[in-house]
């Protein structure tokens, strides 16, 4: 399995992973406790986590395709909640 993280910096880190998570549900498998997501997509998992400072985000695929689609359709949907926010792509990093 190949792992990517990135960090939303915004003080609405909650905020936007309940956003993520209530708009996944109706499609995908989401479970959300507290400030922890996991979002089952077929092409891989995101995983959220919310802080004062952020909001942290994993995602886990079997492909460097299947990895790419999973950060794509994080990302769109993020930037697209948080359109408010001074920020613009997220930067990747592949997790060691």
């Amino acid at each position: 399995m190949l792992e990517a993280t990135s960090r939303f910096e915004t003080n609405e880190g909650q905020k936007y992973l309940v956003q993520l998570c209530k708009h996944f549900a109706h499609k995908i498998d989401v479970d959300q406790v507290g400030d922890r997501g996991e979002l089952r997509f077929s092409c891989g998992t995101g995983f959220l986590a919310a802080s004062t400072e952020g909001l942290d985000i994993r995602v886990r695929s079997p492909d460097d395709r299947s990895l790419g689609e999973t950060k794509a359709v994080i990302e769109s949907h993020l930037l697209r909640f948080a359109f408010r926010e001074p920020f613009g792509a997220l930067l990747w990093t592949p997790a060691a």
